[in-house]
């Protein structure tokens, strides 16, 4: 049974991380443990405990950065930007109810590691857009900080787009800094009802493609919701013509207000369609837009019993499928074809990850790289060994 090592500073942090290089000892690196179904499983001989390295660092409104401990709820600091108005831009999802658990157990820095964005991704960009600076541990027990020391190994490198996504595989944050906006005074969704997958992804494009500043494109349930958000004149305007862009799509149209945008869009941001189906295996699949329904009717083929639903435009795909062995994920990853994209196994059974490869396969050439990185950062292997392979 693996131990525990909660440290409560930084120097603690970089001693445990020395201390498990000295002797040997694998990490399973975690803030409060909300995602730990995603992933492969590991077995590890102590865990890395950030929760205790917790708290708001800094917050200036004024400057729209603030500054967080590793192991500091989300939630926390998306109440503290509430009472100034502002908000993370990148809109990181809550996965807790879809992997099983509580909501509202997340970290902020968990988001950022596993480059979590939600809908507004399509016009604020993803998590790494908004890191602006870090410090943290390397596998070798060394401290280092972007912008300040850089590991000799990884000198030119872009840090923040390297650990976004890294999984906890490379290093271990203990602080990050963070880009925020003001939040919209006011949300108004426009709802398309009755469009086909294809017909909805071509609306969706044609939205995002317009000068209206759509901030959130999905389908859902049969629902085509694009959200404008800004100042309530400017909103009213973009609204209008928005219905006349689209008003040969030959769908009945709906609005949803501040409050019930809000709410819809919290949904879609955190998977909630299908966080009650709790027997059912979850793949994301990034891929383009416009690629996103032919996927899903090839896997429709083989799997009838397959839903789905689109975010960012059609761009990123939630596929809900019956367990199964495998997770079928011969049958997902084979209808991308060669048209690109990934698929990541986000939800199974722990004896299904531990069996098929959970994140996307990497080319060889891209795979080699990788490892060189890797090696770079944490030779020996010390951070959530497994997790992504």
């Amino acid at each position: 049974m693996a131990g525990t090592i909660k440290p409560r500073s930084s120097e603690e942090l970089r001693q445990a991380v020395e201390w498990a290089l000295n002797e040997s000892q694998t990490l399973d690196v975690r803030g409060q443990g909300s995602k730990l179904a995603l992933g492969r499983p590991m077995t590890c001989d102590q865990v890395l405990d950030l929760s205790g390295i917790s708290g708001i660092v800094d917050y200036a409104p004024e400057e729209l950065v603030v500054t967080l401990r590793a192991g500091t709820l989300m939630r926390e600091v998306e109440a503290l930007l509430a009472q100034r108005n502002q908000m993370l831009a990148f809109e990181p999802p809550d996965l807790g109810r879809l992997l099983g658990q509580d909501a509202g157990q997340g970290t902020l820095v968990g988001a950022v590691m596993g480059h979590l964005a939600g809908p507004r991704r399509v016009s604020a960009g993803a998590a790494r857009d908004h890191l602006l600076g870090f410090s943290g541990v390397n596998g070798r027990g060394e401290a280092f900080k972007s912008g300040g020391k850089v590991m000799k190994n990884v000198t030119g490198y872009d840090l923040s787009k390297l650990l976004a996504g890294s999984w906890g595989t490379l290093a271990v944050l203990d602080e990050v800094s963070v880009k925020v906006l003001p939040a919209p005074d006011k949300t108004r969704t426009l709802l398309l009802l009755g469009l086909s997958d294809v017909m909805a992804v071509r609306a969706m494009c044609a939205a995002m493609g317009s000068p209206h500043d759509v901030s959130g494109a999905a389908h859902v349930g049969g629902r085509t919701a694009l959200r404008l958000e800004g100042v309530a004149p400017s909103v009213e305007a973009r609204l209008k013509g928005l219905r006349d862009l689209l008003a040969d799509a030959g769908a009945t149209t709906e609005e949803l207000g501040t409050l019930e945008s809000r709410a819809f869009w919290r949904d879609v941001r955190d998977v909630i369609p299908f966080s009650r189906a709790h027997d059912a295996v979850i793949w994301k699949i990034s891929c383009p837009p416009t690629e996103g329904p032919g996927i899903v009717a090839r896997i429709e083929v083989l799997r009838p019993a397959a839903e789905a639903f689109y975010d960012w435009s059609g761009g990123l795909v939630w596929l809900a499928l019956p367990p199964s062995a495998d997770a079928d994920h011969s049958i997902v990853r084979g209808a991308l074809g060669s048209m690109g994209g990934h698929a990541t196994l986000v939800r199974a059974a722990a004896d299904v990850r531990s069996g098929v490869p959970v994140f996307h396969p990497q080319p060889t050439a891209l795979a080699a790289l990788a490892s060189r990185v890797k090696e770079s950062f944490d030779p020996k292997g010390l951070f959530n060994p497994r997790r992504m392979r």
